[in-house]
C-alpha cells in the first residue's frame, strides 16, 4: 500500500499543482504524499497556512499541541519533525520529552494544552474544566485554534501512518546530529 503513495518526486510532480512545488508542498514528504490527490492538497493550503502561520496559539504553544497530537497518534514522523520545529520555537529538550509522558508530569501551561489534546482523543471534546482552564490562558480563538491544530495534525498523522511516509532527510540528519535529550 505505501508504494502507491510514496512521496512524489520533482520529476513526476502533478502539473495541476506545479505552482506548489517550490512552496510548502514540495518541502516535506507528507505533502509530497498528499500530492497524489492534487485537489486535496490545493484545498489543504489555506487551512495549513492558518494552522501553521496564523494561529493565535503562538509558536511554542502550537508546537506543544502538535507534539502531543503526534505522540497520541503514534506518528513517528510528526513527533520527530516537531522535535526540530519545537526546538526552533524555543522548547527545551526536557520540555519536549515531557510531552510524551503522563499529563501529571508536564508543567504549567503545557499540562493544560496536553490535557486538552488528550481529551480530544479520548472524548472528542473538551470538558468544562479544561475549557475553563484554557479560556483565560489562550482565549476563545486560541481554543478554536487548539482544536483545529489537533484535527489538522491528526489528519496528517493518519496519512503518514497509513502510507508509512518516511521522515524528511534533513530532519533525520538533524536528529542524528542532535538527538532528543530529556535533561
Amino acid at each position: 500500500m505505501k508504494e502507491d503513495f510514496a512521496p512524489i518526486s520533482d520529476q513526476i510532480w502533478p502539473l495541476e499543482i506545479a505552482d506548489m512545488l517550490s512552496g510548502f508542498a514540495g518541502g516535506l514528504n507528507v505533502y509530497r504524499t498528499m500530492a497524489h490527490h492534487p485537489a486535496l492538497l490545493k484545498a489543504w493550503s489555506d487551512l495549513r497556512d492558518h494552522v501553521v502561520n496564523q494561529t493565535t496559539l503562538g509558536a511554542e504553544r502550537s508546537e506543544v499541541v502538535i507534539l502531543r497530537t503526534g505522540m497520541r497518534l503514534g506518528s513517528s514522523y510528526e513527533w520527530h519533525q516537531h522535535i526540530v520545529r519545537g526546538r526552533k520555537s524555543g522548547l527545551s529538550d526536557a520540555r519536549i520529552a515531557r510531552l510524551s509522558g503522563p499529563v501529571n508530569e508536564i508543567d504549567g501551561d503545557d499540562a493544560h494544552l496536553a490535557k486538552a489534546v488528550d481529551e480530544l482523543f479520548e472524548k472528542s471534546r473538551l470538558s468544562e474544566a479544561t475549557y475553563a482552564s484554557l479560556k483565560p490562558m489562550i482565549g476563545k480563538l486560541g481554543i478554536l485554534d487548539l482544536i483545529a491544530t489537533a484535527g489538522f495534525y491528526s489528519t496528517l498523522g493518519f496519512i503518514l501512518n497509513t502510507f508509512e511516509t518516511p521522515l524528511d532527510q534533513d530532519i533525520a540528519d538533524a536528529l542524528k546530529e542532535n538527538p532528543l535529550r530529556d535533561a
